[in-house]
Parts: structure tokens; C-alpha cells; sequence
């Protein structure tokens, strides 16, 4: 093969993955976010949730909320709990300062 056909192959496979990853997140996001679009979310809540769909690495603690969505760690708190009374998001099992939490997909 000439060094052009191998080049377009591999801007073609590149592509592909490219499109493959898009696809995958618009495949979790859409079925979520139906789901979600009776409930009542605030912005800070909507703008973290989308975060965390667009994967998020790591842990979700009410910390990284806080800072995420630029409010305090009180308000932090209020969404989590919030979220988590919707079925949104599920705590984990851990306590204290290790509490972290996953969405429900």
C-alpha cells in the first residue's frame, strides 16, 4: 500500500474511535436524562450530574461537589441529599470523610 492510503486508514480509524466514544456517552446520557427531565433539579445540581456523565474520574465526594458547582459545603449537602431522595445518586456504603457517591444509571 502507498504511504497516502495508509495515511487516510489511519485518520479513518481515528474517526471511527472518535465516534464510537461520542456515541457511547450520548447512549448514557439520553436514557438518564429522561428519566430526569420530570424532576425538579436546580442548575448546580444539572451541571454536576453532566459532569459525572461525561466521565467523571474518581470519586464524587460533597468536597469536589462543593467546588464543582462553586456553592458551599452545606448547599453541597442539600443537593447530594436531594439527588439521592430522586434515586439520581446512591451513597456509598463508606461514612465520615470517606463518603462518596455513583449515579444511577
Amino acid at each position: 500500500m502507498t504511504a497516502w492510503v495508509l495515511w487516510f486508514l489511519d485518520c479513518l480509524d481515528r474517526a471511527i474511535i472518535g465516534a464510537d466514544s461520542i456515541l457511547a456517552t450520548v447512549l448514557v446520557k439520553g436514557p438518564f436524562w429522561e428519566r430526569a427531565a420530570a424532576l425538579a433539579l436546580n442548575e448546580r445540581q444539572i451541571k454536576v450530574l453532566n459532569r459525572l456523565l461525561d466521565w467523571f474520574e474518581g470519586k464524587m465526594t460533597s468536597s469536589k461537589w462543593a467546588t464543582m458547582a462553586n456553592c458551599s459545603q452545606d448547599t453541597a449537602n442539600r443537593d447530594i441529599a436531594a439527588l439521592i431522595d430522586l434515586g439520581l445518586l446512591l451513597k456509598d456504603e463508606g461514612g465520615g470523610r470517606s463518603t462518596h457517591y455513583e449515579l444511577i444509571l
